[in-house]
This record gives C-alpha cells, sequence and structure tokens, in this order.
C-alpha cells in the first residue's frame, strides 16, 4: 500500500468537495441572518460556536473510530470494522442525548454570564434551543463519515454533502423568512433548518450504505449488543480525539467572548471572518483528515517511517497547490465575497483589513494541521493531545492579552491564527522527526 499524489488526491477531493458543502449550511446560515439584522448575525456565530463545541465531543469520538477503522483495513481485518463501528454507534447516541439535556444548562449558566447585551443572549438562546436536536442525526451521521474515510472510500461523502446542502438551503428560505405559509422564524428558523438538514444527511448514509456497500465484508449492522472490552479499546484512542476536538471550537468560542465585548460591529466582522476562513480552510482540513487515514493505513500494512513521512509532505504540497490560487482570488476581488454577507457597504470596508490578515493565515495553518492530523494517525492520540494542549494555552494567553487588556482592533486579533497554527506545526514536525511514534495500536 502506498499513496501518489494521485492517490491521495483521490481520497482528498471527495472530502474536500463534501467539507465544502457542509460548510454552504454556515454561509447560509450567515448570510440569510446577515439580511436579518447585525444581532441575529452575531448571535448565530456565539451559539453556533457553542454549538460547534458540542458537535465536536462527538465528532473527536469518530476520529478515533476512523483511526481504528483505517488501521484494520491496512491489516485487512475487514471483518473487526463491524464491531468497532456499532460499539462508536451506541457511545454517540448516549453522547447525544446527555448533550441534549445540558443544552438548557450551558445557555443559562454559561451565555448569560459571557454575553453582555440582553439582545444577542435572548437570538443566541432561541438559536441553541432548536439547533440542539441536530445532535442526534449528526453524531450517527459523522460515524458513518468515519466509516469511509477510514476504508478509504471517499466519494458517497459528496453525494451525501449535496443532499445536506440542498435540504439546508431550502428549509433556511422557508423558514426563517417565512414562505410558503409558514411564519418568519428568524434565527430560530436557522437553527431548525440545519437540525433538518442534518436528518436528511442521516437518512442517505444509511439508505446508501444498504444498498451499495458489502456490509458481510465489513460485518456492519450484525452486532447489537454493547461489549465493554471492545469500547474500551475505542476509548483508549477516542478519548484523547474527543478531548482535541473540544479544545478547537473552544479556541473560536473565546475569541468571540472577547471579541464581543469590543462591541457588536467587530463581532459582526469576526463572525463574517470566521465563515470565509472555514471556507479556504477545508482544503486543510479535507487533506488532514486524509493524512490521518493514510498514516493509520500505512502503520497497519507495515510500510517504514520514510514512507509516511513521504505522504504527509505530498499532502502538504497538495494543500498549497489547491489552496493559494483561491486566495489570491480572494485578496484581488474581497469586496465581492464580502458583499455575499451584508448589504451594508460600511460593514465590508469596515472587514477588509481583518480579511488580508485572516488569508495570510493559510501559509502556517496548512503545515501544521496536516502535521498534527498525522501524528492522531499514528494511533499515539495521547501525544498529539499534549500538542494541542500546549498550543491552545499559548493561544488563549495572546488573545486575553491582545483583546481583553489592550482592546486591539478586531484585525490585530485575528493575528492569533498565526500563533495557533504555527505552534502546532513546530511540535507537530519535532514529534514525527523523532523515532519514537512507528507503533501499532
Amino acid at each position: 500500500m502506498n499513496f501518489s499524489y494521485k492517490q491521495i488526491w483521490l481520497i482528498a477531493y471527495p472530502i474536500l468537495i463534501s467539507l465544502l458543502m457542509e460548510h454552504m449550511i454556515n454561509v447560509t446560515d450567515t448570510a440569510f441572518l446577515g439580511h436579518v439584522g447585525e444581532v441575529e448575525l452575531g448571535a448565530s456565530a456565539l451559539a453556533g460556536v457553542l454549538y460547534m463545541a458540542i458537535y465536536m465531543l462527538g465528532f473527536g469520538f469518530s476520529i478515533g473510530v476512523q483511526i481504528l477503522i483505517a488501521r484494520k483495513n491496512g491489516e485487512r481485518k475487514y471483518g473487526e470494522i463491524g464491531g468497532i463501528f456499532m460499539q462508536g454507534a451506541f457511545f454517540l447516541l448516549a453522547l447525544a442525548a446527555v448533550m441534549f439535556f445540558l443544552c438548557d444548562s450551558i445557555t443559562t449558566h454559561i451565555l448569560s454570564r459571557l454575553i453582555s447585551s440582553d439582545q444577542v443572549y435572548a437570538a443566541a438562546s432561541s438559536y441553541l434551543e432548536w439547533r440542539r436536536y441536530g445532535l442526534f442525526f449528526s453524531f450517527i451521521a459523522i460515524l458513518f463519515r468515519a466509516f469511509y474515510i477510514g476504508i478509504t472510500e471517499t466519494r458517497t461523502l459528496t453525494l451525501n454533502s449535496i443532499v445536506m446542502v440542498l435540504s439546508n438551503i431550502v428549509f433556511n428560505y422557508i423558514l426563517i423568512f417565512g414562505k410558503f405559509g409558514f411564519p418568519a422564524l428568524g434565527i430560530a428558523g436557522a437553527a431548525i433548518g440545519s437540525s433538518l438538514a442534518e436528518l436528511v444527511s442521516l437518512l442517505f448514509y444509511v439508505a446508501y450504505t444498504r444498498l451499495k456497500v458489502d456490509k458481510k465484508k465489513y460485518a456492519l449492522f450484525q452486532q447489537f449488543s454493547f461489549k465493554l472490552s471492545e469500547f474500551k479499546r475505542i476509548w483508549n484512542i477516542s478519548c484523547w480525539t474527543m478531548l482535541q476536538s473540544i479544545l478547537f471550537p473552544s479556541q473560536w468560542f473565546l475569541f468571540f467572548i472577547a471579541i464581543e465585548h469590543l462591541g457588536e460591529r467587530p463581532l459582526a466582522i469576526a463572525n463574517i471572518m470566521r465563515s470565509i476562513n472555514t471556507c479556504f480552510f477545508m482544503a486543510i482540513f479535507a487533506f488532514s483528515d486524509t493524512t490521518s487515514s493514510m498514516v493509520s493505513n500505512l502503520l497497519g500494512s507495515g510500510k517504514e517511517k520514510s514512507e509516511i513521512w513521504l505522504t504527509c509532505k505530498r499532502a502538504i504540497r497538495l494543500t498549497y497547490m489547491i489552496g493559494i490560487p483561491f486566495l489570491l482570488l480572494s485578496a484581488l476581488f474581497p469586496t465581492v465575497l464580502l458583499q455575499i454577507y451584508t448589504n451594508s457597504q460600511e460593514l465590508v470596508q469596515a472587514a477588509l483589513p481583518t480579511m488580508y490578515i485572516m488569508l495570510l493565515g493559510y501559509l502556517l495553518s496548512a503545515p501544521g494541521l496536516v502535521l498534527f492530523n498525522a501524528v492522531s494517525g499514528t494511533g499515539n492520540t495521547s501525544r498529539s493531545m499534549k500538542i494541542m494542549l500546549i498550543t491552545i494555552s499559548i493561544y488563549v494567553v495572546y488573545v486575553v492579552v491582545m483583546v481583553m487588556y489592550l482592546q486591539v482592533d478586531v484585525a490585530i486579533a485575528w493575528t492569533s491564527e498565526y500563533i495557533y497554527g504555527g505552534m502546532l506545526l513546530l511540535l507537530s514536525y519535532l514529534y514525527l522527526k523523532s523515532g519514537n511514534w512507528n507503533k501499532r495500536i
């Protein structure tokens, strides 16, 4: 098993397309709410990041499942994959139920203390109240995603994401603005529409898997009892990826809380930048995810460290090749992109400096995130957790000093992304260059 540039691309591009399409949910919510008002725009950023922090708990667990599935795929032990999948499903359904009921406490005890504007708090609470229903659908959908990436059969991700995004656009248009006889629900309509789109996504995965996948080969849907010993093996990997995943959106939540204290205009700018930033980072996320799966597959098939390192380098080069042309286009025509999110020319002009700083951050974040996911792919997720923890700690100090104490402009505050990407790159590179990670799970 070797991964050439072409093979890496064939695995990564469906993930890239699916991520871009799935990100359209955030773009749709942000763009539609930008035409409702700045309060709703800012509130959706805060509540959306908080929801993402909850979602990332499940996503982080699925990354651990993905690593194990990829390892078994590389070892050609296909019959063990179905058991891993089902134990993951039991845990994720239980986690979704717990987090669903905790959302009320989160809204009351966290949002109320962190948001200074009563209008923003009311809108954010309304969004989270309806958005939490999507947890049950999204948690199982990401388990299917982990399965397909783990076995390097990623084409179905594209089809699923197209169905999901089209559903979200239709639901949002109807529910936010009150079309076809429905009441205009505003920010609550955005939350309901996104949750319904996640349900459609899950139904698509179930139908596709039953019709197209060799369920006997992978022993899918054959184990309907919880097995503690098998779950422990998954937990030993996934507990660390869960912690990593919750830390990632937590940094954004802290950032937005800090920016909110600068005013509603800086918060609106930061929300627009987050949406654009995530869109451009889809290439990084796609190749990072691919790298994690490839490294685990390569280790499972007994490949040498030099071949794994070569695969990482190729993934980084492809990340630059795909991302940089779009960054250049955005730098040349920034107002065209910003006008998707707002009709206010004053807001567009105010956002320009932040946008240029955001675009440059890609150059550090691309290799940083690819190598970081390679560390996770080795199976040493406790080490990747340490790398993330050090990085986040430095990031938090920087944000607190620059925003909370010095109260710099939102554009200067965005340089915190340089700190984040640079630290991930340095620490992950040092670990992968060491000789102590080439081990089996």
